[in-house]
């Protein structure tokens, strides 16, 4: 990299500096819209110790998957973990460990970590275990949690496209979690379809801007579907 052009030409490149122990903020929800290239890196890094943050931990053998079967990840914060078998059964061994916690809640705990802010209240998860020794203040007569934002030593994520200064926009539902996870990263990397000359991109349509992003590289995808269901030929 050179001046404000942030594109490396090889995975070792975009995440040097992640070391075991580390946070890894993840884009994606589902299978949609995650740095398969990235995350597969990591695999062959062999890095351990991590905590990731991300909606859900893929499926057994591919996303963030992968991460469990040399058990690389040593905690989850996740809204959604219902896709794994390996992930459970780390899980009920007791060598995961798992923080769950509401959608919205974590968007805003990515949202808010990006932009400074250190904790919000929030309505959601009151008077659940997800509120269970967290302060408690009233507005307006109704009960909020105080929530901690949430900032990680790297953030990976992927984008549609990005010109060379960082700029990036997401492609319809590939959007999800990737705006936030890129704010609250002291190292964001985004893996691309396609790169672009800056001036290139229109600038009503960026999403991301290249203030918050730090490395980029362009990956092959192959977007696999989580779940495919066919509907039933009529007779």
């Amino acid at each position: 990299m050179s001046g404000f052009d942030k594109v490396v030409s090889s995975y070792a490149d975009a995440l040097e500096g992640l070391k075991d122990d580390m946070t890894v903020i993840a884009g994606g929800f589902g299978l949609c819209g995650i740095p398969e290239g990235l995350i597969a890196e990591i695999k062959r890094m062999g890095t351990k110790g991590l905590t990731i943050v991300s909606n859900n931990c893929g499926v057994d053998g591919f996303g963030l998957g992968i991460l469990l079967e040399d058990r690389q990840i040593k905690k989850m914060v996740s809204s959604y973990v219902g896709e794994n078998a390996l992930f459970e059964q780390q899980l009920l061994n007791g060598e995961l460990e798992v923080e769950l916690t509401p959608q919205g809640t974590l968007a805003e705990k990515m949202r808010a970590g990006g932009a400074g802010i250190p904790a919000f209240y929030t309505a959601t998860g009151y008077g659940t275990p997800v509120g269970e020794g967290k302060e408690v203040k009233e507005f307006n007569g109704r009960p909020y949690i105080l929530e901690p934002s949430i900032t990680g030593e790297f953030a990976i994520v992927k984008a549609w496209k990005a010109d060379k200064y960082g700029n990036c926009m997401y492609r319809h539902t590939a959007m999800n979690f990737n705006p936030m996870a890129a704010t609250a990263g002291k190292v964001t990397v985004v893996e691309v379809e396609e790169i672009v000359e800056p001036g290139e991109l229109e600038p009503s349509q960026i999403h991301t801007p290249g203030i918050y992003v730090d490395r980029i590289i362009k990956g092959s995808f192959e977007k696999r579907i989580e779940r495919k269901v066919l509907a039933k030929e009529a007779k």
